[in-house]
Formats: structure tokens, sequence, C-alpha cells
């Protein structure tokens, strides 16, 4: 049991981390989307403080009032066109990362884990406070988080009631070890925001199996009030095996989510599911003068939804070789199976199934210290559901990649390139649905132990046909650009520029009838085939100072 916290136990461990920032910038402002104008400051000014006492029973509390994160880095690029599911961006904010795995419902990465995220931080994405305590008190593992969001009351039109309004987040999470890899485990959840709830709670277990093998579990159900589709009640109960060892690992996974769940603090890629997932691979091991080990792996996973309706499976292997010069590479073929049912998409009057062969290859390497490949390709099948209005979906082939390039010429310096192609092409049609480029630079440079420059530049050009796709041609270029100097980790000078530049039209809307709107087709802002419109830039200067005591 958590004792109270007692002021003399602490051990000289506080920490005060004011900073001060003054920032000019100018952003498109979209709340009311048939007048979307842009907004300019010429100086902001914003202060704020971190703070952390430590406490001798190894507790620590951390507290952040109007925190600011301007020199985080960008998210890593991914394909977020014609996806059915929300895409997963891992969290960079220092506040929520530092002590996390309090919070974790344990698995066992990269093959395990939930596939549930019951605490996904990003939620809580413009927060004016946050207050979290984590740490061991004998058997006990303890982590408890509160916070609050303003971004809600910020993204409605304004004359919405809900306008300034905040979103409050509550969590909290306790475990107990058992022996000496064992342990139980409660987590509950909650999210309000002007009157309406969502509350999540329950249990999870990790034991462990002899030297190779784990189980583990959570179950979970969650209780929402909404304005707009009113109370819902929902479960979530998953269950994992994995056994490994130097030649083989096992993985077996199993899901199952209802409809009616929900967790507005958390991250679920899709509810009413029965899933079940295997994973298999057994290596080779020759520890040759060139190849140290090669062998099969093996993936299977089938889905239904709680009527019985199998809407989803996937079947692929791949034979992986690696090599001593840190060469990796792996040729993988396989089948999947998407059933798209009329609650899935407006217009189907009954369950539709496509199916498609995949086939691609993994490859890695590193032929010298300075220079690093890394390449994913496939060629597939993809279910087109970016179609024109009251068209149904339908069969696309689908050709993706992922390359980057990592360069170390040097060595205060590091760049990081990537590239990733996704092109759909109309299956029966052969025409090009869209192609979608995204081009992305980082350069790292440390010209002295505290002084240091990153530079981010991002292309992301979306070219659509209107003739197959609702898609609107997108051409977007990103950059952003930080000078550090760090004294120490919390005493630091940040300068920092970035800036968006996007082919809107520069009138933004036209009137039609009398009426003004951004686009005579209903797909948001009115967009041109060339010029680039500055719609988003900031300007900024960031210092902090860390006082210890």
């Amino acid at each position: 049991m958590l004792r109270d916290i007692d002021p003399e136990g602490v051990k000289g461990n506080i920490q005060l981390n004011p900073y001060a920032a003054m920032a000019t910038f100018k952003e498109l402002d979209t709340r009311d989307s048939a007048n979307p104008r842009f907004s300019e400051k010429l100086a902001k000014g914003k202060i704020g403080l971190d703070s952390k006492i430590v406490f001798r029973d190894s507790l620590v509390l951390d507290a952040t009032l109007n925190p600011d994160f301007a020199q985080v880095e960008s998210d890593q690029p991914q394909n977020t066109v014609n996806q059915r599911f929300e895409v997963f961006f891992p969290e960079k904010r220092p506040f929520f990362l530092e002590n996390a795995n309090f919070f974790n419902i344990q698995g066992n990465p990269p093959f395990g884990g939930p596939n549930t995220t019951l605490l996904f931080t990003r939620r809580i994405a413009d927060p004016s406070y946050g207050v979290r305590l984590t740490g061991k008190h004998g058997p006990w593992n303890l982590g408890f988080l509160f916070a609050d969001d303003k971004s809600p009351g910020k993204i409605v039109a304004p004359n919405d009631p809900l306008l300034g309004q905040e979103a409050h987040f509550s969590i909290a999470r306790v475990t107990h070890d058992i022996g000496t890899n064992s342990s139980l485990g409660f987590i509950f959840t909650n999210r309000e925001f002007a009157g309406d709830f969502n509350r999540v709670g329950g249990i999870d277990g990790n034991y462990k199996m002899g030297k190779n093998w784990n189980a583990s579990l959570h179950s979970v159900v969650s209780s929402t009030q909404d304005r707009l589709s009113g109370y819902s009640f929902g479960q979530d109960h998953e269950a994992e095996l994995d056994g490994g060892g130097r030649r083989f690992t096992y993985l077996l996974q199993y899901q199952d989510i209802t409809p009616g769940f929900k967790t507005q603090t958390g991250f679920v890629r899709r509810t009413d599911i029965r899933h079940i997932n295997n994973y298999y691979h057994f290596y080779f091991r020759p520890e040759g003068k060139h190849l140290l080990f090669h062998g099969p792996e093996l993936s299977l996973d089938r889905t239904w939804d709680h009527h019985g309706i199998g809407v989803q499976y996937n079947f692929n292997t791949d034979w992986v070789f690696q090599f001593r010069n840190t060469t990796f590479f792996a040729p993988i073929i396989g089948i999947e199976s998407d059933t798209l049912r009329p609650q899935d998409f407006a217009g189907l009057t009954g369950n539709r199934k496509f199916t498609q062969d995949l086939a691609g290859i993994i490859f890695y390497a590193a032929p010298t210290r300075q220079v690093s490949i890394n390449t994913v390709f496939f060629r597939q099948g993809a279910v087109d559901i970016v179609v024109p209005k009251g068209q149904l979906p339908v069969q696309g082939d689908d050709t993706f990649l992922n390359q980057t390039l990592t360069l170390h010429p040097f060595s205060p310096l590091t760049i990081d390139n990537t590239y990733i192609l996704d092109r759909v092409v109309h299956y029966n049609l052969h025409h090009s649905v869209y192609n979608n480029h995204i081009i992305r630079s980082k350069w790292n440079y440390q010209f002295t132990k505290e002084f240091s420059l990153r530079f981010i530049t991002q292309y992301n050009g979306l070219l659509a046909n209107p003739t197959y796709t609702n898609l609107q041609t997108v051409k977007n270029v990103n950059f952003d650009v930080l000078f550090t100097y760090l004294v120490h980790p919390g005493t630091a000078i940040y300068v920092g520029y970035n800036s968006n530049l996007e082919n809107i039209d520069p009138g933004l809307c036209v009137h039609v009838a009398g009426t003004t709107q951004c686009d005579p087709n209903g797909n948001g802002l009115l967009r041109n085939n060339r010029r680039l419109i500055n719609d988003g830039k900031q300007v900024f200067v960031k210092v902090s100072y860390l006082f210890r005591h």
C-alpha cells in the first residue's frame, strides 16, 4: 500500500525546469469550413515549468505546467492513404515518454504484446498541465497520470458552444510482482469532456513459465457516454502465449473486442472482432564464414466478427538469411483476404469479399560504417475504398516501397533519407487510381558537444486520378530547422523554424450559387495544380534552465 508522501523523505532530489519561449507564426484556420482564413501573430510569448521530486522510496513525482514541445522532432512518414483504420504514430514528447513503462500492459516485443494500447498519450494533444507519479514500493509498481487537453475546444467552429472547453484525463496503473518475472495488475483510464465520458478498467497478468515460455492476458471493459451516439458498453479480452530460444520463436495471440468497446485514452485499430494470430520461425545456424543463420518464418492470422462472419485472413511465409557483414534479406509470399460488410461502407447491400496475393522482399545492408540501406518492397492486392462518390469499393493492385538510406560521411554528421511509394492501379481497367510519394531527409550535425543542428525536409505528393477516386491531388513541402545549445539536460537554448507549403488555392474559397464554399465538390480546400502556398510557418526561441536541490 502506498503510504503518504513525507516531505522529509526527499533526499535532495528536487528539480525545477522553467522555460520561456517567444514565437511568431502564420497558420491556416479551417474551423469554419465555409470561411477558412489565415491568422498571424508577430510575437507570442509563453512560459512554463517542468518539475521533478524523487522520494527515498523510489517514487518520482513529475509535473508540467503549460508545457511546450516546439523542439520535438516531427513524425516519421507513413502511408495514410486508403486506410480503413487509424494509423499509429508513436509518442515523441519527453514528458509522456519518461517512465512510460509503468503504464504498459506487458508483452514480448517485437513479436508479442497486446493488440490494444490502453494508454496512448498522443490523445492528450495540447495539455496545459500534467502530473505523473511513478515508482516502485516493495512488490508494487505504481503509475498515476492526470492531465487536461485544450485541443477539443480549439478545433470547433467559433460559434460552437464547446469552444474553449477542455478534456480531462485520469490514468491509474498498479501491478504487483509475483516471483521474479510474473505480475498481476490493474488499469483504469478515464477521459471526460463537456459531460461526456469514456472509462476503461480491468486486470492483466503476466506469468513466466520456465526459461523460454511466457503467458499474458488482459481483460477490460469500457463505459462510454457520448452526446451524439448515447451510452455504450464494451469489452476487450486478450491472451498471449509466446516462447523462444536460440533457434525458434512461437507466438499465439487471441483477441476478442465487442462492438461497443471504446477507448478515448488508448489506441485500438478496430472493434467487433474475434482475432487469432500465429507466428513461428525456426533458424538453422551454420555460423559459417559468411552465413550466420537462415530459416523459415510463418505467420497466420484470422478475424471474425461477433456474428461469425470471417472478415479478414492473412497467411505469409518467408525465408530469412542473415550474413556476418550485417546483410539481411527475406523474400516473402502470401495471400490475404478482406470482407467488407454494409456497416463498413455505405451503399453495400451485402458482404463483399476481396482476396489478394502478395509477394515482396525485406533487405538490409551496411556495406561500410558510413552507409546503411533498408528496403521493404511489396506487390500485392488492395481494396480501393477511396472511390468516387456513389461507387462501391473495387479491387486494386498495390505497389509499395519503403526505402531508407542512412549516411554517416564523417563523425559529426548523420543523414537519414526515406522514400515511400504507394501506387494503386484499378484491377480491371489497369488505370492508376493514385500515386503517393513521400520523400524525407533528416540531417543531424553536432558542431560541438553542446551545439547541434537538425534539419528535416519532407515532400508529400498525392497524385490522384479523379476518374477513379474521390481523392484530390495534394502537394505538400515541409521544412523543420532546429539549432540547439544544450549545456546539460534541462538547460538549453532552442532556435527553430518550421514551414509548411501546400497547393491550396490562394483565394481559399469560391462563391457558388450565392453560397461560399471551399471546394465545389465538397472535398475540402480548393486545390491548384502548380503554386504552393505557405499555410503554416513558425519561428521560435525557447530557453530553459534546470535548478537542482
